[in-house]
């Protein structure tokens, strides 16, 4: 983490339920351990997700909105805010912009990590439309949306909810990162809320495996050193 690493609040734009745990759940449980307050805002329901065809769409949304709590649980998050978008359909819009804006008003944070919106062309499973889609929306609520008090102006007039700036964006899932995170002591929670999404995988013994193996790489990658995990991030600056 960069030495001068102060932010108190953190909130973490996805997606899908899984995407956080996936993407930053070993650093999210290091951050509550360390007393931050993070916070999830994920974009769909993930109904059009999983394998089982014999259950209803809507009985799968409210199954992964469950295992979505208990696996910020196991990291130390509570706070979530499901925004209810079709899955497989999500679009930068206007209004998913003013739904992401309206939240990061409502938790302030000085931290945003959100998904990368640009094709990773060496992990092209992290690039799924609706990650491209959620982290566009994300960027532009963070700059100019949410700091702009003209932006979505019922969010002010009718809500009350004066701007906020945020002062950095944490991009997951990017080609080449420059900030990495130790997660070493937090591995293993993050791979205890990943369990947590049981309708998504039928094969937990490999995907663990993969999980810790990436977590080493990008250690070794990143020059932490040999048994050493991590997870790895592009900043941008946008206060």
């Amino acid at each position: 983490m960069p030495e001068n690493d102060s932010a108190e609040r953190i909130l973490v734009v996805v997606a899908h339920p899984d995407d956080c745990d996936f993407g930053c759940a070993g650093s999210t449980a290091r951050w509550t351990s360390e007393g931050r307050e993070v916070s999830y805002c994920i974009v769909t329901d993930g109904d059009a997700g999983g394998s089982d065809r014999a259950v209803s769409r809507a009985d799968l949304a409210k199954l992964r909105r469950r295992e979505q709590t208990a696996a910020a649980a196991a990291v130390g998050v509570s706070d979530i805010t499901f925004l209810g978008h079709p899955d497989g359909k999500v679009q930068p819009t206007i209004e998913l912009r003013r739904d992401i804006s309206r939240v990061i008003r409502i938790k302030k944070p000085q931290r945003v990590v959100t998904q990368s919106p640009e094709r990773n062309y060496q992990r092209i499973f992290a690039s799924h439309p609706d990650h491209l889609a959620a982290g566009e929306a994300a960027l532009c609520a963070v700059y100019p949306d949410a700091r702009n008090p003209f932006a979505h102006i019922e969010l002010l007039e009718q809500e009350g909810l004066e701007p906020h700036s945020v002062a950095e964006v944490y991009l997951m899932a990017v080609m080449k990162g420059d900030t990495v995170v130790d997660i070493t002591d937090t591995i293993e929670r993050k791979l205890a809320a990943l369990k947590c999404h049981a309708s998504q995988y039928e094969n937990w013994d490999d995907l663990a495996e993969r999980i810790r193996g990436w977590a080493r790489l990008n250690a070794e990658q990143n020059g932490l050193g040999e048994g050493r995990s991590a997870e790895s991030f592009l900043r941008v600056p946008t206060g």
